[in-house]
């Protein structure tokens, strides 16, 4: 398995992953919101919004994550907000998910940035599971408009 950046010619795949994600938690976006949000992505420009995906030995992207670094009222030095993490069902227990989390903290890390943030479901228990041995659980409930 292989972390890399996301690419232009991953787009397929990356819609695959992606809508995965988005069908775990009951949800769907537009077609204009998949094609933005692709863009932003793989826009060298926007280094605040990027995605990793984890590869199988022939390059096969079997999971992702997207992550935004962005300023923070309590610290000096950004942050960053793991957004989504996904891999696909049949690579799961290979260890992609855990490698794509430290693939983030090593970027936040190779930047100055102490602090990588998400928020899951309390439902999501088998992914939780590997959460709580890779990062410390906030007593933080989320509320939104």
């Amino acid at each position: 398995m292989k972390i890399r950046e996301l690419r232009t010619e991953d787009e397929a795949a990356w819609r695959v992953l992606w809508t995965g994600y988005l069908e775990y938690y009951e949800s769907s976006v537009s077609e204009k919101v998949y094609a933005t949000t692709f863009a932003r992505l793989i826009d060298p420009a926007r280094e605040n919004q990027r995605a990793l995906l984890a590869t199988d030995d022939a390059d096969t992207p079997i999971g992702l994550v997207h992550y935004i670094r962005h300023p923070h009222n309590w610290r000096v030095d950004d942050v960053i907000y793991l957004q989504d993490l996904y891999v696909s069902p049949e690579a799961r227990g290979t260890g992609a998910g855990r490698a794509l989390i430290e693939a983030v903290y090593a970027a936040a890390d190779a930047k100055g940035l102490g602090g990588v943030y998400w928020l899951t479901q309390d439902f999501n228990t088998d992914a939780r599971k590997l959460y709580d041995r890779v990062a410390t659980l906030t007593p933080f409930i989320k509320y939104q408009r």
